[in-house]
């Protein structure tokens, strides 16, 4: 009995080491597609949106039409079935897949997104859609938004990367037109460049920045993917497996 016992000891840590690297994010996945705190931060995400909307509009003294700007992925629109999808064929991210699901047009919405949204129509207030999604996913994004009613979801508010995944131009684009009331992300690329794109401390910048976030910025959850993994990569080409060995060695421990 013993001897079993020492085997199951000395072989459990090889089958972990095992795993194919894309099972790293399985209880991300699952957590965003089973728990209810996830639903319960979109909501508390689109409370604030709400309130601080409404106290935007009341200090507003611009003669610019007003708005809003969201991004689509995990922002209005959920793709964990994508990301559930890849882990399944023991994958992270294939471009080919990525352009197969979005033609399907099937990505469910997040919870308070459409809600929210459909506020700020009542006001009176445009929706933008700044994604860096391509532009050959251009149609099948505007129906997939169209299916579920989203507010301002046609040609002159959707506005998908060409060639950049730098939203900046395009925020600035229309600011010219626009008075930006907030703006609505899962990654802090979606609000600023100063975050990610401009080589500063982003644990800095958070904390210079906390009094913008539940008013100017709304923050939604987004465990699987984001800006935030790219610091944790040295080298270049790197494999998943790469990767994964690079992640387990920033854990911080003791």
């Amino acid at each position: 009995m013993k001897k079993y016992i020492l085997l199951i000891l000395f072989t459990a840590p090889f089958f972990v080491k095992a795993q194919n690297p894309a099972r790293d994010y399985t209880n991300a996945v699952l957590w965003q597609q089973t728990s209810g705190e996830y639903r319960a931060l979109c909501f508390q995400a689109y409370n604030f949106a709400r309130l601080s909307l409404k106290e935007a509009l009341w200090a507003d003294t611009s003669k610019k039409p007003k708005c809003v700007i969201v991004d689509i992925d995990e922002t209005v629109l959920d793709n964990s079935a994508f990301q559930g999808h890849e882990i399944k064929k023991g994958l992270s991210y294939v471009p080919a897949d990525w352009t197969e699901w979005t033609n399907l047009a099937q990505a469910d919405t997040v919870p308070g997104a459409l809600a929210f949204l459909k506020f700020a129509a009542s006001k009176n207030i445009e929706t933008f859609y700044v994604s860096n999604r391509d532009e050959k996913d251009y149609a099948a994004t505007l129906k997939n938004l169209q299916h579920f009613g989203f507010p301002y979801a046609d040609d002159a508010h959707l506005m998908v990367s060409k060639g950049t995944s730098n939203k900046e131009p395009r925020r600035q684009r229309i600011s010219e037109t626009h008075h930006i009331l907030l703006l609505c992300g899962d990654n802090l690329s979606d609000f600023s460049n100063i975050f990610y794109r401009e080589n500063k401390n982003t644990f800095d910048q958070v904390n210079a920045s906390q009094n913008l976030f539940g008013t100017k910025y709304i923050m939604l959850p987004n465990p699987m993917y984001g800006d935030w993994e790219k610091p944790l990569y040295q080298g270049e080409k790197l494999s998943d497996k790469d990767k994964a060995k690079q992640r387990l060695e920033r854990l911080k421990s003791y």
